[in-house]
């Protein structure tokens, strides 16, 4: 049986991680081996000899009623050299799209579509095109207006980033958003480099068009792969986090992909999903201590 480690993670905000409870949870699935803290009273590895799928199952069923994550993966390899991370509601909490339709005075609507898009109800890329359609004529210092008012950085964004770089690792935002935006966020992060979609803009306005081709999902599986080689890395020493639909190749293409207050179909398709837990879960999962994390 293959050697696991389950980490669990809570949200410190509303409950602590304690011996007895750590327990009671890897009682959950057989083959429980021992534990050790990550960070005494929020993250715990557990560690398995067991069925992957089954361990899983298992002890995600044991946390469902908790302010708590568990991310179930090999002990072998967990740690990664490159992370390829979402935009949009995963390292920020906000959709730029949809602030910028607010601005518009069209905010519902937009945010309706894309709210299907990241479902998967609908296609991402016709999706992009119709809700920056009716962005047209929206003037172009609405964008700095939007990232000085509304984008904010999700809990972890920065020590996730910087924790990863300090250990030889590599940071790179691919979204189906806009690079208008993935620019700030990259500077507010200290990632190390970025691709997205871009906003055509004239006369000082944005067009209603962005600049084909549109970076949708298979763009986003092609630039973890490009990525990857350049950094002569095989996939399995890669991770991926998003919440979308658009995000869902490359969560499965990634040696570890994540979902981060994910959609349904996007959660059930990842390795792992965050739920509860901020984004310095990915550090707990690769095994990475409170105490060596970056917080500059």
């Amino acid at each position: 049986m293959p050697a696991l480690v389950a980490t669990v993670v809570a949200d410190p905000a509303r409950t602590r991680l304690t011996d007895a409870g750590l327990e009671k949870i890897a009682q959950a699935a057989p083959g429980y081996e021992g534990r050790a803290w990550l960070d005494e009273g929020v993250a715990a590895d557990l560690f398995f000899q067991g069925d992957l799928p089954g361990t899983r199952v298992a002890l995600e069923a044991a946390v469902a009623d908790t302010a708590a994550d568990v991310i179930v993966q090999p002990s072998r390899g967990r740690t990664k050299r490159l992370l390829v991370a979402d935009m949009d509601s995963t390292l920020i909490g906000q959709e730029c799209v949809d602030e910028l339709a607010a601005f518009a005075g069209v905010g519902e609507k937009v945010a309706a579509i894309t709210e299907r898009a990241m479902r998967g109800e609908i296609a991402f890329e016709p999706a992009l095109r119709e809700r920056v359609g009716l962005l047209a004529g929206l003037p172009a210092k609405a964008i700095d207006a939007v990232l000085d008012a509304r984008i904010a950085l999700n809990p972890g964004a920065r020590v996730l980033t910087q924790t990863m770089r300090s250990r030889g690792g590599r940071v790179a935002i691919v979204s189906g958003g806009f690079r208008q935006f993935t620019a700030a966020v990259l500077e507010r992060i200290g990632a190390d480099e970025d691709r997205a979609n871009t906003l055509e803009i004239e006369g000082e306005r944005l067009t209603g068009r962005v600049v084909e081709p549109v970076l949708g999902q298979d763009a986003k599986l092609a630039a973890l792969k490009e990525i990857a080689a350049a950094m002569d890395l095989g996939l399995c020493e890669t991770m991926a986090v998003g919440d979308g639909a658009n995000d869902l190749a490359m969560l499965q293409a990634a040696g570890f992909g994540v979902a981060y207050r994910a959609k349904p179909k996007v959660a059930a398709a990842a390795d792992a999903r965050v739920d509860h837990a901020d984004l310095t879960a990915l550090l707990f999962a690769q095994g990475i201590a409170r105490k060596d994390f970056v917080e500059g």
